[in-house]
């Protein structure tokens, strides 16, 4: 948006040196239009415990970069935010010049047993904001919770992303953490790819995840365009 903007302020600026320059001034802000895309999320999304560059965000922009696809991923995350949080800064988040969001929270609210309908009712809000008033397309990324709270916590808290992604019509991308245990057991999985905590990914981690990322990413960036 604001390459669209400086489009229109090069069209102004050129009037007087002749159509034809002002048309070709125009058209090559306008090509350069790179999508917004904010990264609603918590430490997962803001790369915690790995050295600058290797976070989720600039592999996610590398990637894209890599595939020829025209966007800049702004790092909205926040170490440690709950549901909660994320709403409570969607505002500082959500500028006039966002395109699309991506959001991954609900991992501090298991990390703190909170209740399922609260976290839905802090994403429904997120949604509501994004999808619903600004018209905006997300992403929204899941988690499954561990089998410690109960099968009743655990079914509450793994349907709400799907049934929220399916009210706001959301790209979803079910689980995150699920391309690290894709073809291989828990135990494998945390060895090889967490970090010391057991929580978070490490750089090898962080690759896996983007590849099935990316792509979804990708088509979030097609919503925009059509």
């Amino acid at each position: 948006m604001y390459l669209r903007r400086l489009g229109a302020l090069a069209y102004g600026v050129m009037r007087g040196a002749g159509k034809a320059t002002a048309l070709i001034v125009f058209a090559g802000a306008a090509s350069a239009d790179t999508v917004q895309v904010v990264a609603l999320g918590d430490s997962l999304t803001a790369g915690y415990g790995l050295p600058e560059g290797e976070g989720l965000v600039p592999r996610l922009q590398g990637w894209l970069d890599a595939n020829g696809v025209d966007a800049e991923i702004v790092n909205a995350g926040v170490s440690g935010d709950t549901t909660a949080g994320g709403l409570a800064r969607l505002d500082w988040a959500l500028t006039e010049d966002t395109d699309a969001m991506i959001v991954t929270l609900g991992g501090n609210d298991l990390l703190r047993g909170l209740p399922p309908e609260v976290s839905r009712g802090n994403l429904d809000a997120i949604l509501s904001r994004v999808a619903g008033e600004r018209g905006l397309p997300v992403l929204l990324i899941g988690l499954d919770a561990p089998s410690n709270y109960g099968p009743a916590y655990k079914a509450d808290f793994d349907a709400m992303y799907a049934e929220l992604s399916q009210d706001y019509d959301t790209l979803l991308m079910s689980n995150f953490m699920g391309p690290l245990v894709a073809g291989s057991d828990l135990a494998t999985a945390r060895a090889r790819y967490l970090q010391d905590d057991g929580i978070h990914p490490n750089r090898e981690g962080v690759a896996l995840i983007v590849e099935t990322l990316g792509p979804r990413v990708a088509e979030l960036i097609g919503r925009v365009e059509e």
